[in-house]
C-alpha cells in the first residue's frame, strides 16, 4: 500500500512541520514555534521567504533590521514564555548568517531555546566559489555557518531533502529538552531549500513534545536533607532554573517552613518576591552586603538551578567557611556536580517539593534567623538611601533613575537590562515585586540585547508594560529594532541613560590600572587623550528620527513625569535622561577576578597589581 505524500519544497515542508509542533507541561499545551523573524537575501528569499507565503504554513513572519537583534528578540520571547514557546530566525548566507553567532552564544549560555535557520551555500556546487562562499582548500564542505557549531546545542546542515525529516525532529527535541536547550541551528543550502520532494503526510501531523518534570533520585534527596539538617548556617542560591521550571512557589514554601535564607543570582532575581522574610537578595560580586556576608559564613550552600558563574561565586572567593559544603538541585548533572556538590538531578520544582517533604520538621536556629533578617533590614535602609534623590530638581544619579522607575512601574511590569553598570545596580537595588519583573541577561551580558529583547518580551506578554534600560554605549550598539517596534506597534519604553561613555568598563579600567583608556565619549584634548568636551551626540533626536515618541528629562521630577507619560501612552516611547556620573550606587560587596598587569611602570597599574595579589590569595577550589 502506497504512502500518502504531498509535494513541497524543503523550505515549505520545514515551515509546515514547525507550524504543528506543540509543547505540554503540567497538562497545559503551548504552540512551540509561534513566529519567524527574517531578513532575506539570495540565500533564503526563494526558500524560507517563499515558504512563509505558501498556504498552510501558518507561521507568522516578523520583520527585523539586524540579524543579531532578531535572535535577541526571540530569546527574550522564550524566556518570558518559560521556554515552552520559541521563535525562529532566518537569514541569508554570508554576513546575515554570521551575524547570528553572538545571539546564538547568548541563547546557549543562558540555556534559552531559539531556532536558527540560516541559508547556506549551494549543496550541488554549480559554481565555485559562489557569492559569499568561504573557501577552505582542505575542507570544501566548510561554510561560514560552521561558526555556529560551537555556540549551538544542535547543528545540522540539510544537504538532501529527505534528511530534513530526521533533522527537524532532532532539532525540536533539543528545543524542548530543559536539560539540553539553547540555540538550535539548521543550515539550509539555498538550492536544497527550493528543491521539491514528496513528503509523507505523517510528517505534518500535530506532534506534542511533553516537557516532563524529571523526578530526582530519592536517595539523593535524602542525602541532601541529611546535610541540611546537620548544617548550622545553610543558605540557598536561587538561579535561573527556578524561573524556568516555575518553582517560585515551591522555593517560597521551603524558605517559609525551614527559615533558610535565600539569595539570588542575576538570572534568579525574583525567585522570591520582595517582602519574603527569608529573602536576602542579590549574591556575589554585585550582591548585597546582607547576602554576601551570610554566604561568607555559610557552612552549606544549596544551589537551585544555578550554574555558579564567577559573578555568583565572586571568582571562587565568596564561600569562605573552611568546612563549607554544597548541595545542588539542577536539571543537568553537569551543573549539579559543580563545587563538588551533593547532586540532586531533577526539575527544580519537583526537587524543592521533595526536599521540603524530607525537611518537614526541620527549622534553622532562631538566632541565625534573627541575624540574617537584621542584615536584610539594614540593606533595605541602604537601598532607600541610594535610590532617594535629595532634591527633586537635581540631576539624577543612576540609582535615582532606578528609584523613580520603581515608583512608576507596576508590579507586573518588566525591566530589561544586560550590560554596562546598570546590571550591578539593578542586582543590588531593584526590589522585584513579581517573579517575571526582573529580566537581566547576564550570562553573556551582551550590549544591544535590551531593545530587541523588550520587543520579544512584549510579544510574549502583551498584557505587561516593558522597560528596556540602556546606557548610551549600549544604545549606540543596536538601536535598529526601534524601527521594528514602531512598525509593528509593539509598545515598549526605552530608558536611555546618558553618561557619555562606557561607565562600567570605565570604572573597572580605573580599578585595574588602565586609567579609563577608551571608555569616554569625548573629544581628544591637546595631548591626544579622550578628556575633552563630551561629544554633541543627541540620542533622543536619534530615537525620534526612528519613529519613537521621545520624552526628555534632566531632573528627578522631570524623569518621573516622563516615565509616567511613556508608560501610560499607547506608542513605543523613549525616555532620555542625562545622569550625574559622580553619583554612584553602593559598591561591590565581593571581589571579581580581572587579571592585572604583572609588569608595569605607571603607578596606577602597579598599585592595582598589589591589590590584585592581595585579593587573589583567597581563591579556592571546593573539593
Amino acid at each position: 500500500m502506497s504512502r500518502a505524500t504531498v509535494r513541497l519544497t524543503v523550505a515549505q515542508a520545514l515551515v509546515r512541520f514547525l507550524s504543528v509542533q506543540y509543547t505540554q507541561r503540567d497538562g497545559v499545551r503551548h504552540r512551540l514555534v509561534t513566529g519567524c523573524w527574517g531578513i532575506f537575501g539570495h540565500g533564503n528569499v526563494a526558500g524560507i521567504g517563499q515558504a512563509l507565503l505558501e498556504p498552510g504554513s501558518d507561521l507568522p513572519y516578523l520583520q527585523g533590521r539586524n540579524e543579531q537583534a532578531m535572535v535577541h528578540a526571540a530569546v527574550g520571547y522564550a524566556r518570558q514564555r518559560g521556554r515552552l514557546s520559541v521563535q525562529a530566525v532566518t537569514t541569508s548566507i554570508g554576513p546575515g548568517a554570521t551575524n547570528l553567532v553572538t545571539g546564538a552564544a547568548l541563547a546557549t549560555i543562558n540555556r534559552l531555546p531559539v531556532l536558527l535557520l540560516p541559508g547556506d551555500t549551494f549543496a550541488a556546487r554549480p559554481a565555485d566559489p559562489v557569492l559569499q562562499q568561504l573557501e577552505v582548500p582542505a575542507e570544501p564542505g566548510v561554510t561560514v555557518n560552521d561558526t555556529l557549531r560551537p555556540v549551538s546545542r544542535f547543528f545540522d546542515r540539510i544537504t538532501r531533502p529527505e534528511a530534513l525529516i530526521d533533522a527537524a525532529r532532532k532539532a525540536v527535541r533539543v528545543l524542548t529538552d530543559p536539560a539540553e536547550t539553547g540555540a538550535v541551528t539548521l543550515a539550509l543550502p539555498q538550492d536544497v531549500q527550493a528543491e521539491a520532494h514528496d513528503w509523507p503526510l505523517e510528517f505534518f501531523a500535530d506532534r506534542v513534545w511533553h516537557v516532563r518534570r524529571a523526578v530526582p533520585d530519592p536517595e539523593a534527596v535524602a542525602d541532601a536533607a541529611a546535610l541540611i539538617r546537620a548544617s548550622r548556617r545553610p543558605v540557598v542560591i536561587a538561579g535561573g532554573g527556578v524561573h524556568h521550571s516555575g518553582a517560585e512557589a515551591a522555593l517560597a514554601e521551603l524558605a517559609r517552613s525551614t527559615a533558610i535564607p535565600v539569595t539570588e543570582t542575576q538570572a534568579g532575581r525574583g525567585s522570591l518576591t520582595h517582602g519574603h522574610p527569608a529573602l536576602l537578595g542579590a549574591v556575589g560580586h554585585t550582591g548585597t552586603a546582607a547576602a554576601d556576608d551570610i554566604a561568607r559564613t555559610a557552612d552549606l550552600v544549596i544551589g537551585v538551578g544555578t550554574r555558579y558563574s564567577d559573578f555568583t561565586t565572586a571568582s571562587n572567593t565568596l564561600f569562605a567557611d573552611p568546612s563549607v559544603r554544597f548541595v545542588n538541585l539542577n536539571i543537568t548533572g553537569f551543573d549539579a556536580a559543580k563545587q563538588a556538590g551533593a547532586a540532586v538531578v531533577g526539575d527544580a520544582r519537583v526537587a524543592l517539593q521533595a526536599l521540603g517533604d524530607a525537611l518537614a520538621d526541620h527549622r534553622v536556629d532562631p538566632a541565625y534567623v534573627r541575624e540574617y533578617r537584621a542584615a536584610a533590614r539594614a540593606w533595605e535602609d541602604v537601598v532607600d538611601a541610594a535610590c532617594r534623590a535629595p532634591d527633586e530638581h537635581a540631576v539624577p544619579g543612576q540609582a535615582h533613575v532606578l528609584g523613580v522607575l520603581a515608583e512608576v512601574a507596576a508590579d507586573t511590569d518588566v525591566v530589561i537590562n544586560a550590560a554596562g553598570s546598570l546590571p550591578g545596580d539593578l542586582h543590588k537595588l531593584w526590589r522585584a515585586r513579581d517573579a517575571r519583573q526582573y529580566h537581566v541577561e547576564y550570562g553573556y551580558s551582551c550590549m544591544g540585547y535590551e531593545i530587541p529583547a523588550a520587543i520579544g518580551v512584549r510579544l510574549a506578554a502583551p498584557e505587561r508594560e516593558v522597560f528596556a534600560l540602556v546606557g548610551d554605549g549600549t544604545y549606540l550598539m543596536m538601536p535598529t529594532e526601534l524601527v521594528t517596534a514602531v512598525q509593528e506597534g509593539v509598545k515598549i519604553v526605552v530608558v536611555i541613560v546618558q553618561n557619555h561613555g562606557y561607565a562600567s568598563i570605565g570604572g573597572l579600567s580605573e580599578q585595574v590600572g588602565a586609567e579609563r583608556l577608551g571608555t569616554a565619549y569625548r573629544y581628544r584634548d591637546a595631548s591626544g587623550a579622550f578628556t575633552g568636551a563630551p561629544l554633541p551626540v543627541d540620542l533622543a533626536a536619534n530615537a525620534a528620527s526612528l519613529g519613537m515618541a521621545v520624552h526628555r528629562a534632566t531632573t528627578v521630577a522631570q524623569l518621573r513625569t516622563a516615565l509616567r507619560s511613556a508608560r501610560d501612552g499607547d506608542a513605543p516611547a523613549a525616555v532620555y535622561v542625562e545622569t550625574d556620573p559622580d553619583l554612584s550606587a553602593p559598591g561591590a560587596n565581593a571581589w571579581w577576578d580581572v587579571p592585572v598587569a604583572q609588569a608595569a611602570t605607571r603607578p596606577a597599574a602597579v598599585a592595582a597589581r598589589a591589590e590584585y595579589d592581595a585579593r587573589s590569595v583567597s581563591r579556592r577550589h571546593h573539593l
